[in-house]
C-alpha cells in the first residue's frame, strides 16, 4: 500500500472516529440516564451559562489542552482535531436526536451511544495521530508524577464529575455504567482498529524492514 493511501486511510479513520464520538455523546445525553463525567461537567456549565453543549465541549478541550503545557505533553494533529470537531458533531446529534422519556428507549439509546463511543474511540486513537486532550492530560500526569494510571484517571474523573454534578449536570446510573464498562469496551475496540505501527513509519523505514524480512 502506498504512503498516500495509508495516510488517506488514517485521516479518514480519524475524522470518522471523531464525528461518531460526538454523535455517541449526544445519544447518551438524550437518553438522560446519566452521562460520562466530562459530559456531566459540560452539561452543568451549559445549564449555568446558557452556552451550547457543543461549544462548551470545544472550549473545555482548549482549557484542558492548556494544562498540557506544564506537564510538557505534546499534541498531535489528532489532538487538535479532537478539540475542534467533537463539539460540533455532538451539537449536531443533539439537534437531530429528541430527548427520550420512556425508560426502555432511554436505556437502548444510552447503550447504543456507549457502544458507538467505544468504536469511535478505537477509530480515532487507532489512527495514531495523537490522543484527545483529556486522555493526554491523564497520560501526561501519569508520566510526570509517577502515579499509577488508574489513580490519575480516577482522580481527574471524580473531580470533574463532582463539579459538574454541583452545577446541575446529569449524574445517574448511566454514569456508573459508563465508568464500569468503557474501559473493557475500548480495550476490545482499540487493538482491533489500531493502524499497525509499520504503516505509520516513514517509507524508507518500511522498505528497509520489508527487505530485511525478505
Amino acid at each position: 500500500m502506498s504512503s498516500r493511501l495509508i495516510l488517506a486511510r488514517r485521516i479518514a479513520q480519524l475524522l470518522v472516529g471523531l464525528f461518531l464520538y460526538g454523535i455517541a455523546i449526544s445519544m447518551m445525553v438524550r437518553a438522560a440516564v446519566g452521562i460520562a463525567p466530562w459530559d456531566v461537567l459540560t452539561q452543568g456549565i451549559s445549564k449555568q451559562t446558557g452556552v451550547s453543549f457543543g461549544l462548551l465541549t470545544n472550549l473545555i478541550g482548549v482549557v484542558v489542552l492548556l494544562f498540557w503545557i506544564p506537564i510538557r505533553q505534546k499534541p498531535g494533529i489528532g489532538t487538535v482535531l479532537n478539540v475542534l470537531l467533537i463539539g460540533p458533531s455532538a451539537q449536531l446529534g443533539l439537534a437531530l436526536i429528541p430527548a427520550q422519556h420512556i425508560l426502555w428507549v432511554q436505556i437502548l439509546l444510552f447503550a447504543g451511544g456507549l457502544v458507538l463511543l467505544a468504536i469511535a474511540t478505537g477509530l480515532y486513537i487507532g489512527a495514531r495521530f495523537g490522543p484527545g486532550p483529556r486522555d493526554g492530560l491523564m497520560t501526561g500526569l501519569h508520566r510526570r508524577t509517577g502515579w499509577k494510571l488508574w489513580i490519575v484517571r480516577t482522580g481527574i474523573e471524580v473531580t470533574v464529575l463532582l463539579i459538574g454534578w454541583a452545577l446541575g449536570g446529569n449524574f445517574g446510573v448511566g454514569t456508573v455504567a459508563f465508568a464500569l464498562l468503557i474501559g473493557p469496551m475500548v480495550n476490545f475496540t482499540i487493538p482491533r482498529l489500531m493502524v499497525p505501527p509499520a504503516l505509520t513509519a516513514p517509507a524508507a523505514e518500511r522498505n528497509s524492514t520489508a527487505e530485511a524480512a525478505a
